[in-house]
């Protein structure tokens, strides 16, 4: 089967073997290992990293901002240039210049991301602090807490309610021990875990490796410990990994759909620069040169740099709000997001739950209804939940302490089977004393009723008639109407001193509790505001439908429909995305089913956030496209999430969604507009290279103004954003990124023909004496240098002052101001990068000062421009309900 192909060898061994036999192969210290001998076993057999998961160093940092496809490129070009100027030719023609100004390029173009990144890392080392994963483990004679990605094979861990197991692990001691394996199979049934060894070698599915814990899994209840046989990448969760980062990767595809995009233009034009070159100009290998400088050119070189300096900027400003982004990427996921599932308690409720009755089955206050609840939830070792809380506050009562303390010396706990999302019970035997044992069970009325065959009051038992659950809804159902949720309390008397599932049946109904679970003060507002934001939120709880509803209705969500776990596992495979779609409130979920629903969701294409703390989230966590969890979470959820929130409030999770938004549209602002500006440029590149007797500006110039401008953009994540822009959900894919390059590129190609007519027929023969043809060699150096300063400049001054103007949809400066920063270096930029025509450093790089007359042109073009993009932007707003 496919399940045990993942298994690692030793697994499958030392699951049929005994403790004795794996501490003796395996040569295990009973004092554990040193920190010599863990250092052994870890070059031995790995360390406890999956694969593919590079460590965030420094020297990782640094080759990611130096080998990348642009990087490349730039290094291509100044390879071939130093061919061809400098190894290929004449020793009085050789020309060192192109070559190092590439050199040069590259490297500022890597420094400057690798100090943004070095920027980011800082940010997320600091943050990351909080998160990291530690377990119990027998290091030389003592337990001692250690990060699990310090484990290494041969290692003794302990395990307890609400760990997850941190890596493949042969158990040596399980007492009540109950984990579930959901985010390896799917399945959320929780499965107890024994020490014996297995008779069987070639079993089928996890759950037959009764002795193995495996990596991921969920501890619900009991004690154990286990000796670590595979981590990392040999583990079977190592093995699921690539899968579960797949259904994560929705910022790689759109980075992916972007460049793909670029691709395709590139493919296109680069092939008919070089032949327009190739023929006009007669030079096929200065044309080769000059179409791969196009390529570049056409290419935003700082869109890494600026994407993170947008996403780090947007996880610090949610660090100051009291959240931890882990992962940067995830940003752009708050911005996409247009569904958000919740669950109930504690995000849409208070964190604390009260007890507010303890009743008998006519609603009379019952001590015994009490006591037993009591008992169930002082010996469940499964993960606590608020409702046991609420019942153990109960010692507290005045007057009543002193009984409940002794509680249990009076009842023994002998076993139990632990809550589980499947049969919602709770069960708990104990010896009273008296000839027989008790069974006590505690979950959901329904649940419990279901496995009733009588009924007790004031001591006189009756049989659980037909009509019995239609009483039974007639005492609770008022009470779930107000809000409040009701358990049920069943007891059974019997001999044996172990249970089983099968012996939860034909139990007593003896009463009910009911907890007040209060909406938060401020669930109300932050749900309008998710709502203003275009959000939909979904609630997926546990919790029983009318409990869901009442609180749903008090906050102001929908509650038309509806629909239950029972209900959901009905919907044939075409009902579900309809059915899906409609529903907001979900209610008696399970782990899985929860999952389901946001698969559903993202098949429908919703970009899906959850928010989730408990075990029972974590497979949902796992199918999130942003999964969103809290300090308080259980620490396999805190692991598992992209986004911790210190604070368990919607409102923070509305503040996350608008500075995702404003890291996408700034990001949107500067691949658009500078991919369509460049798109411009190479249309003008490719009409001048047929009619121009010369190029209209050496690679090397293109190559710089593309630098220039870009070194200008990375001020963008400072830039402000309109509140339109932040209104709705942002979709991150190059889908419509061709239309927009389509729509205004061929715009500044209009001007760019205009400014190549004044300048070839106007003003470069007024300057040089005659046009391009009558003129010396000499002279005809001075008129090209005269033409491609012309054109850098008026490309420069077009390209930077278009960036205001589609930087908003409203009219720049007027209705929308750009932040000072942007302003500052903008308006700096402009000014330095026309200084430098007049400086020596111009001149090495073929460019020249300009006669005042030029710049009177420049202003009137450029006015022109500004005026004829105002024109477009509104038609294209107006055709497409969109700008960035």
């Amino acid at each position: 089967m496919a399940e045990n192909r993942l298994l690692h060898p030793r697994l499958r061994r030392y699951a049929a073997e005994t403790v004795q036999t794996l501490y003796k192969e395996l040569k295990l210290p009973a004092e554990g290992y040193s920190k010599a001998e863990a250092e052994k076993s870890r070059l031995r057999w790995g360390g406890n990293q999956l694969e593919k998961q590079r460590p965030d160093t420094v020297g990782y940092r640094l080759r990611r901002a130096f080998l990348n496809p642009f990087a490349t490129i730039l290094a291509v070009l100044a390879v071939l240039s130093f061919v061809t100027d400098v190894l290929l030719a004449s020793g009085g023609s050789r020309d060192w210049s192109t070559s190092v100004i590439m050199l040069v390029m590259l490297l500022l173009s890597g420094t400057v991301r690798f100090v943004q990144e070095l920027r980011s890392k800082q940010v997320t080392d600091h943050l990351a602090k909080l998160l990291h994963t530690r377990v119990t483990v027998w290091r030389g004679s003592r337990w001692t807490e250690l990060p699990s990605v310090e484990l290494v094979v041969g290692d003794l861990v302990r395990l307890t309610a609400g760990d997850r197991v941190p890596a493949d692990l042969r158990l040596t001691k399980a007492e009540e021990l109950y984990v579930s394996q959901a985010v390896l199979a799917g399945e959320s049934a929780v499965l107890q875990k024994q020490t014996e060894p297995l008779a069987d070698h070639c079993l089928h599915g996890y759950a037959a490796y009764t002795n193995i814990a495996f990596m991921g899994s969920a501890v619900f209840g009991g004690t154990g410990e286990g000796v670590v046989l595979a981590v990392g990448k040999d583990t079977v969760y190592g093995g699921h990994s690539e899968a579960a980062r797949d259904r994560k990767n929705g910022f790689d595809k759109g980075a992916h759909s972007i460049a793909w995009v670029l691709i395709r233009f590139m493919a296109v034009l680069v092939p008919v620069v070089f032949v327009a070159c190739g023929i006009s100009q007669g030079n096929w290998s200065a044309a080769f040169l000059f179409a791969l400088s196009v390529a570049v050119g056409l290419t935003p070189e700082m869109l890494p740099m600026v994407v993170n300096a947008c996403l780090a900027k947007g996880s610090a400003a949610m660090g100051r709000k009291q959240t931890v982004v882990k992962n940067i990427n995830a940003m752009q996921g708050f911005g996409s997001m247009d569904v958000l599932c919740v669950d109930k308690t504690g995000t849409l409720t208070g964190e604390t739950v009260q007890l507010e009755y303890y009743m008998d089955l006519l609603g009379n206050e019952s001590r015994q209804v009490l006591e037993f609840a009591y008992l169930n939830s002082l010996y469940h070792t499964g993960v606590q939940n608020p409702l046991d809380g609420a019942i153990l506050q109960c010692q507290e009562m005045p007057g009543h302490g002193e009984a409940f303390r002794t509680l249990p010396q009076r009842f023994l706990k002998l076993d139990e089977l632990p809550f589980d999302y499947e049969r919602k019970v709770a069960t708990v035997l104990v010896k009273s004393g008296e000839a027989e044992n008790l069974l006590i069970m505690k979950g959901g009325v329904e649940s419990v009723c279901a496995r009733c065959s009588q009924i007790e009051y004031k001591g006189r038992r009756s049989p659980f008639g037909a009509d019995g659950l239609a009483s039974v809804h007639a005492v609770v159902d008022e009470m779930q109407e107000d809000g409040m949720k009701v358990l049920a309390v069943a007891y059974k008397p019997m001999p044996e001193e172990c249970l089983k599932p099968e012996e939860e049946q034909d139990c007593i109904l003896l009463g009910y509790l009911a907890f007040f679970d209060a909406p938060k003060k401020t669930a109300a507002a932050a749900i309008r505001a998710l709502q203003e934001r275009r959000v939909g939120v979904r609630v997926l709880t546990g919790d029983q439908a009318s409990v869901a509803c009442s609180i749903c209705r008090r906050l102001g969500i929908d509650t038309q429909y509806t629909m239950t776990g029972a209900e959901l596992e009905c919907l044939t495979p075409d009902e579900l995305p309809i059915g899906i779609e409609r529903t907001t409130v979900f209610s008696e979920l399970s782990p899985r089913q929860k999952a389901l629903v946001l698969h559903i969701l993202q098949e429908n294409g919703h970009s899906v956030g959850f928010l989730g703390d408990g075990m029972n989230d974590l497979p949902a966590m796992l199918q999130a496209d942003v999964g969103i969890s809290v300090d308080t979470a259980v620490e396999a959820v805190q692991e598992s999430a992209d986004v911790i929130l210190l604070k368990k409030d919607l409102q923070v999770l509305s503040d996350g969604i608008e500075e995702g938004r404003k890291a996408f549209c700034n990001m949107a602002k500067y691949i658009r507009i500078t991919s369509s500006s460049n798109f411009g440029n190479i249309l003008s590149v490719v009409a001048a290279s047929v009619f121009l007797p010369f190029l209209p500006m050496t690679s090397v110039q293109l190559l710089l103004l593309n630098l220039l401008y870009d070194t200008l953009c990375l001020v963008l994540p400072w830039d402000a954003v309109d509140a339109e822009s932040c209104a709705k959900p942002l979709e991150w894919s190059g889908r419509t990124l061709g239309r927009f390059m389509r729509h205004f590129g061929p715009l500044s190609s209009l001007f760019d023909l205009f400014t190549f007519a004044f300048l070839y027929f106007v003003l470069c023969p007024a300057v040089c004496g005659g046009p391009f043809s009558s003129l010396t060699v000499a002279e005809q150096g001075y008129f090209v240098a005269l033409f491609q300063t012309g054109w850098f400049l008026e490309s420069l001054w077009t390209q930077v002052l278009i960036l205001h103007l589609l930087r908003t949809r409203k009219i720049p400066f007027l209705q929308s101001r750009p932040s000072r920063p942007v302003m500052a270096v903008t308006t700096v930029g402009l000014f330095l990068f026309t200084a430098l025509t007049f400086t020596p450093a111009g001149h090495w790089m073929g460019l020249t000062a300009l006669p005042p007359i030029y710049f009177g042109f420049l202003i009137q073009v450029v006015l022109l421009y500004l005026l004829l993009v105002t024109w477009a932007k509104g038609r294209y707003n107006k055709r497409y309900r969109e700008l960035l």
